[in-house]
Parts: C-alpha cells; sequence; structure tokens
C-alpha cells in the first residue's frame, strides 16, 4: 500500500525519470501533485506494472492530479551534461510547469539538485512507496515509450518498439551493424566490445 504524502497539508509533487540507462533517446522525467482524497490501490511504481496497466492509469493521473508535468532533456544534452544531471535537468523541467508551485517535492532515488527555494527529500525507491512519486514515474515511462515507438517507425532496425532505447542484444548488434543513430547517446558505451564508434561514424 503506498503512502499518499511525505509531508501532509502542503502542495507536494512527486517527481521520477524514465530513460536513465538507456542507450538512445531522450530521458523523460515526471511531477505530479495529488489531491489530498486521491486513492487508487492499483498505482504502483510504474516497473512493477504491466505496459496495459500503465496506459490504463495514465489518464486518470492525468484527470485527477492537481497538477501533472513532463520534463524532457535530450541526448544531446545528456551527452554535454552527463545522464545524473540530465535526469535531475528533467525534473525541473518538469516542476517549472506545475501549478500551483510546490511547497515540497519527493525524488525517487538518492541524488537531486535543489530546485530553487523549494524543500525536497529523496526517497530511494520512492515510487514503490509514495502515490505521487508512483504517479510520476508511470507519466513520464509511458510518454516516453510513446517517443520510442515514434521513433522506433523511421528507426525500425534498432527494435525500439520492444526495447525502447535499452542495452538489448538485438539493440547492440543493430549499432555494430547499421552504427549509430542521430538518437543514440555517444557518451555512453554502445557496445559490449570498445570499437570506436566515434571514429567510424561521425
Amino acid at each position: 500500500m503506498l503512502l499518499p504524502f511525505y509531508t501532509p497539508n502542503i502542495v507536494e509533487a512527486g517527481c521520477d525519470e524514465a530513460g536513465r540507462g538507456c542507450l538512445a533517446g531522450p530521458v523523460f522525467a515526471a511531477a505530479v501533485i495529488l489531491p489530498n482524497d486521491f486513492v487508487c490501490d492499483e498505482l504502483n511504481d510504474s516497473k512493477q506494472l504491466t505496459e496495459k496497466m500503465r496506459y490504463k492509469l495514465r489518464p486518470m493521473i492525468e484527470e485527477q492530479a492537481i497538477s501533472w508535468a513532463v520534463g524532457i532533456v535530450t541526448n544531446e544534452e545528456i551527452d554535454n551534461i552527463n545522464i545524473l544531471n540530465a535526469s535531475i535537468l528533467a525534473m525541473h523541467r518538469a516542476v517549472d510547469q506545475l501549478s500551483p508551485i510546490p511547497q515540497h517535492l519527493i525524488i525517487d532515488g538518492n541524488r537531486f539538485k535543489p530546485y530553487k527555494d523549494v524543500p525536497h527529500h529523496t526517497v530511494v525507491k520512492g515510487d514503490g512507496k509514495y502515490m505521487a512519486i508512483a504517479a510520476a514515474s508511470i507519466l513520464a515511462k509511458t510518454y516516453r515509450d510513446d517517443f520510442m515507438n515514434e521513433l522506433a517507425e523511421k528507426y525500425p532496425e534498432y527494435d525500439w518498439k520492444s526495447n525502447k532505447g535499452y542495452p538489448t542484444k538485438k539493440h547492440r548488434q543493430a549499432i555494430e551493424q547499421y552504427g549509430p543513430t542521430p538518437y543514440h547517446r555517444m557518451t555512453f558505451r554502445l557496445l559490449d566490445t570498445q570499437l570506436s564508434l566515434f571514429d567510424d561514424f561521425k
């Protein structure tokens, strides 16, 4: 059973990201403010839910949330600032769009940079503990999946409809055969073997 709030009786937003471990595509993050009376027994960490359940819950979260937003950081930005900073930036971009401005943030994980003067707490495995973080994890995951499914139409060789950019064997085999796309993260180890993609595919 997920907990409703980390700090009751204030405007609190939960934040989570999706796509941090991928070889391709942006990192997405979501921020969600839920009402005090929000109840959903099916809500859980997005990784514990089926794809069908995530897409079932998304419109319910969007309709019932006081406010929600999604932030995106591109693969080029990831290469420039690293994936940790990019994940935090994506959360900041999501929080930027919330109205009202939250009085407190709860963040999935153990790393975050302060957002303006809003207090925050990091919560390891918070998407399995607090409803607002779980809701954010579902939005971040489904919107990123939508993005990767669209890219898969343009780049079918990489099997992004199935792997969503994560480092599966089939994905790495396609990189080895066809080279990286403009959406690959060039600072990541794209292949298990240490081939110089930078030399071959600049």
